[in-house]
């Protein structure tokens, strides 16, 4: 079956932002006298407030303290980190490419609806998309697969007919859950090891544009995906 989707995931992977998302809630957490590492909270990056705030500092998101601290963790990012980030290299050209080669394109996101649109913005792929999902459109985040299913509900697919490029092992997870093959990019600190179970992993979007055609992306119409990039 030919894929005839493509949902993507954003920090990370189309936005160099994991890094300031970890500082916000490094300064999130301290403010409210949590005194938890930078390096204790990189590596969950990726996941939604609901699954980082007991991992990284044992308080439960939904808790009085929680939703103060996930509340305060947005403002200083979208003060502080937002205006100042930048797209990685070929993020709008790959999103371009693809859709010129007839894919539908989704965005399914831990970030909050009103960090997404910033986001996209910066990446400079708000319009080429059919389809988004956020933080605010499902109960559960990733690993958890809710923001694929929601996704993949709005693009009109089967699991089998998607495929998602993420850049955590939280992305490639969901994506297992979900029944859709995953591609990874190193582009959100990541190795290669981290991404275990992605049909293919690459430096970032740059890299996978340049490979485009030896890419599990590359199958023509009828063809079945690829073998690993």
């Amino acid at each position: 079956m030919r894929y005839r989707g493509v949902i993507f995931d954003v920090d990370g992977t189309l936005v160099d932002s994991n890094d300031a998302h970890a500082k916000a809630w490094v300064e999130a957490l301290a403010e409210r006298g949590h005194e938890v590492p930078f390096e204790r909270v990189r590596p969950l990056i990726g996941m939604g407030g609901d699954k980082l705030l007991p991992a990284a500092a044992g308080i439960e998101a939904d808790s009085d303290e929680g939703q103060a601290i996930g509340e305060r963790r947005g403002e200083i990012f979208r003060a502080q980190y937002l205006p100042r980030l930048e797209a990685f290299t070929g993020s709008r050209q790959l999103a371009q490419a693809l859709k010129d080669r007839g894919f539908r394109l989704a965005v399914a996101s831990s970030a909050q609806e009103e960090e997404l649109g910033p986001l996209l913005r910066i990446a400079g792929v708000a319009e080429l998309l059919e389809a988004k999902t956020s933080g605010d459109d499902v109960e559960s985040s990733k690993p958890d697969p809710d923001i694929l299913h929601a996704a993949l509900g709005r693009l009109r697919c089967a699991p089998a007919e998607a495929l998602m490029i993420g850049d955590t092992p939280y992305d490639v997870e969901a994506a297992r859950r979900a029944g859709i093959d995953c591609v990874a990019f190193r582009s959100g600190g990541r190795e290669e090891a981290d991404l275990e179970g992605a049909r293919a992993v690459y430096a970032g979007p740059w890299d996978l544009l340049r490979h485009l055609d030896a890419s599990p992306l590359a199958q023509g119409e009828g063809d079945a995906p690829g073998p690993r990039a």
